[in-house]
């Protein structure tokens, strides 16, 4: 294959019909004192996804075929929209240019990625966002909205935020975008039973986040 990634989003009206989300691996030790060591194995979360879910008819699953044979299976990561957490602020909001901080300002640097953060009370999570919808990015500095092409620009490709002018230093870096998550199968079979899936059987159609 060319490539390892095609930036080609899943059948959206398949994946909206999907189950799963954010994976973590943590090693706890119980000890005689019954108190426990946990130990977190991952620095950062890995999504799982069954979207066989969204499967609903036999046109849907030759969309799905064609689809995985198109991707070799295992072989190709492609795009796909989780629609329980795809924009920079809550799912039911457009995205706004302060929605997250990128970064700050040191009066050289031009590019700044793309980051949404989880949490802020105790240990936020900054999870890195390499594939944003493309022209859908918005970014701020200083709280003042930047103008998309002769302000800056986004990669949609990377998630890379690409000012015209370094930002002047200690000034808030700023954006708010929607977002997918690069996935990739996580089989290289799919068994299709047509006459479960006519009696109501859903197929499994395993997804698995991937670093493009």
């Amino acid at each position: 294959m060319a490539a390892d990634f095609h930036e080609v989003l899943f059948p959206l009206d398949i994946g909206l019909g999907r189950a799963g989300g954010p994976v973590r691996r943590t090693d706890i030790v119980t000890l005689a004192s019954g108190r426990e060591h946990r130990n977190a194995r991952w620095a950062a979360s890995r999504r799982r996804y069954d979207a066989g879910l969204g499967v609903r008819s036999v046109d849907a699953l030759h969309a799905v075929i064609a689809f995985f044979e198109e991707r070799r299976g295992r072989l190709v990561g492609f795009r796909f929209r989780d629609r329980t957490d795809w924009r920079s602020g809550p799912p039911s909001q457009a995205p706004g240019p302060f929605d997250q901080r990128i970064g700050t300002g040191d009066g050289a640097s031009l590019a700044f990625p793309l980051v949404k953060t989880y949490g802020g009370g105790f240990a936020p999570y900054l999870r890195a966002i390499a594939k944003p919808v493309g022209g859908s990015v918005r970014a701020g500095v200083n709280g003042a909205e930047q103008p998309v092409g002769s302000g800056f620009n986004c990669d949609p490709a990377t998630g890379l935020v690409t000012f015209a002018a370094p930002p002047p230093a200690g000034a808030a870096i700023t954006a708010g975008f929607a977002f997918d998550v690069p996935v990739r199968f996580d089989t290289d079979e799919l068994d299709i039973d047509l006459s479960a899936f006519d009696a109501g059987a859903i197929p499994k159609i395993p997804l698995i986040e991937i670093v493009p």
